[in-house]
C-alpha cells in the first residue's frame, strides 16, 4: 500500500464524510486538495526535519567557512553550491553568514554561489518533491538550481564586483557564531532534532499554508483550460510571463511545493512551473530588499537580472527537452 493514499483517505473523510461536500463540485475538489495536502506535507516537513536536523548537527556555520576558506576556486564553487543546497538558509538568515564567508576569505563569486543556491534549493524541497512528484522533476529542480548558482557566482567573480558590496560587509569582524552544544549522544541528537523541527516550522508554517490554499483554489476554482491559454505550450511567452509573475511573491521551495503540484496537475509544462518556482524562492521582491543589506544597487540588479535570465533559459530548455 502506497504510504501517501493514508492522506488521501483522510481527506476524503473529511471532505465528503465530515463536512458532506460532493466529490463533483468545485468546493469539494478544493477542500480535497487543501485537507490532504495540508496532512501530507507538515507531516512529511516535520519527519524530514528532524532526520537532517540530527545529521546537521555534523554541519556548523564555522566548519563550512572553514570547508571553504583556502579552496581553489573550481571546486570551492561546486562545494558552495552544495553546501547552500544542504541548508536550509533563506535570505534573512543567508545574509549574516553570507558577511562571516567573505571575512574568512572565501572569494566573492564563491560566496555569491552559495547565496543564489541556498534559498533556490533546499533538502527539504528535495525530499518532498521526490514524495509528490517524483524523482525525474527533483532531479531537475536540483541540477538547474546548483549549476545556475555557480554560473552566477564564476559572472560576478568574471566581472570583478566586489566592488559593488555595501562598504561595511568588508569591515564587519563576525562575532562567534552561537553553535548548539551537542555532547554526541543519541540523546543529544534528537533534542537538536526537535529544536529543528519547532525553529524552521516556526518559522515557514505560514508561506506553506498560503501555498497549499493557493494551490486548492487553483486545483478546484481555476479551469485547466485558462492555463492551456495563458501558460500553456501554445503560448511562446509563457516562461518570462511565469518568472515575472514569482517576482511580487515571496515563499521558500517547501511552500510552493504544493502551488508547483497543482499547476502540473491542470497541464502545464515542467519548464514553466519550474521558472516560476525558481523566481519566487530567489528574487522575489522581499528576497531583494533584504540582499539590498549588503549589496550595492550595481550588484543587486545584475543578480536579478542574471537570474531572471537563467530561469528562463532553463523553462524554455526544459520544455523543449520534455516535449
Amino acid at each position: 500500500m502506497n504510504y501517501l493514499s493514508i492522506f488521501t483517505t483522510l481527506a476524503d473523510f473529511v471532505t465528503f464524510r465530515l463536512l458532506g461536500l460532493s466529490g463533483a463540485g468545485k468546493l469539494g475538489d478544493a477542500v480535497h486538495f487543501f485537507v490532504e495536502d495540508i496532512t501530507k506535507i507538515f507531516v512529511l516537513l516535520t519527519a524530514i526535519i528532524f532526520a537532517v536536523g540530527m545529521l546537521r548537527t555534523m554541519l556548523t556555520p564555522s566548519r563550512m567557512r572553514r570547508v571553504l576558506a583556502g579552496k581553489r576556486q573550481g571546486p570551492a564553487y561546486v562545494l558552495a553550491a552544495l553546501l547552500g543546497a544542504v541548508t536550509p538558509f533563506c535570505s534573512c538568515s543567508a545574509v549574516p553568514l553570507f558577511i562571516g564567508l567573505l571575512e574568512a576569505s572565501v572569494p566573492m563569486g564563491v560566496t555569491m554561489t552559495f547565496l543564489i543556491t541556498s534559498p533556490m534549493v533546499n533538502e527539504v524541497a528535495v525530499i518532498l518533491l521526490v514524495a509528490l512528484v517524483g524523482w525525474k522533476l527533483t532531479a531537475l529542480y536540483f541540477f538547474t538550481g546548483t549549476f545556475v548558482g555557480i554560473a552566477g557566482g564564476i559572472a560576478i567573480d568574471a566581472l570583478g564586483m566586489e566592488r559593488y558590496v555595501e562598504d561595511y560587509v568588508w569591515k564587519i569582524r563576525m562575532g562567534e557564531v552561537v553553535e548548539t552544544a551537542l555532547d554526541n549522544s543519541l540523546r543529544g541528537r534528537v533534542i537538536y532534532g526537535l529544536e529543528q523541527v519547532r525553529e524552521i516550522i516556526g518559522r515557514v508554517w505560514l508561506y506553506i499554508i498560503i501555498g497549499i490554499a493557493i494551490g486548492a483554489g487553483l486545483h478546484g476554482f481555476v479551469p485547466a483550460d485558462f492555463f492551456a491559454r495563458v501558460a500553456g505550450p501554445s503560448n511562446p511567452f509563457a516562461v518570462p510571463v511565469a518568472v515575472l509573475a514569482g517576482i511580487p511573491l515571496y515563499s521558500n521551495a517547501a511552500g510552493m511545493i504544493p502551488v508547483v503540484e497543482a499547476l502540473l496537475a491542470k497541464g502545464l509544462p515542467v519548464g514553466t512551473v519550474l521558472a516560476l518556482m525558481m523566481s519566487v524562492t530567489a528574487i522575489s521582491l522581499p528576497e531583494l530588499m533584504i540582499l539590498r543589506r549588503v549589496l550595492k544597487v550595481p550588484l543587486l540588479v545584475f543578480f536579478a537580472a542574471f537570474l531572471a535570465v537563467a530561469f528562463v533559459f532553463v523553462g524554455y530548455l526544459f520544455n523543449f527537452v520534455l516535449a
